[in-house]
């Protein structure tokens, strides 16, 4: 039974995993550059911080990426709820503080992929999300 759930558990990290290379290649295809990726503290973790250049100065993009095999338990976007959204908000905090950066303009996006079995994948990518 043990080998059973560390095996489940392996292949829960390397859908993740995944996942998140998907996402990434996505993001910087149009024209974000990765800071961090999986950065964390005592209060959680951030899956990816990036920059943005805008005409008027560069946005700070903070990504929940979210990765699902299937919808049996709702799309992989609804996974990320209001208290979620709250620690992402405090471990941003304590990114900001980590990297000395006093102020900037931030947002927040939920990239949400699929990955069903003999299926293409599928990316949403939610900006502003909350």
């Amino acid at each position: 039974m043990r080998a059973e759930i560390v095996s489940g558990m392996a292949a829960k990290d390397e859908l993740g995993r995944r996942g998140e290379d998907v996402a990434v290649e996505y993001l910087e295809r149009k024209g974000l550059v990765v800071l961090s990726r999986n950065w964390r503290c005592r209060e959680g973790e951030i899956d990816v911080v990036a920059t943005q250049r805008e005409r008027d100065g560069t946005r700070l993009v903070v990504c929940e990426i979210k990765t699902r095999s299937g919808t049996r338990y709702g799309e992989p976007a609804e996974a990320v709820t209001g208290l979620k959204a709250q620690r992402i908000r405090r471990v941003t905090k304590a990114w900001l503080a980590a990297h000395h950066v006093a102020w900037c303009e931030i947002r927040f996006d939920v990239v949400a992929v699929l990955m069903r079995p003999g299926r293409p994948v599928t990316l949403e990518h939610y900006e502003a999300a909350f």
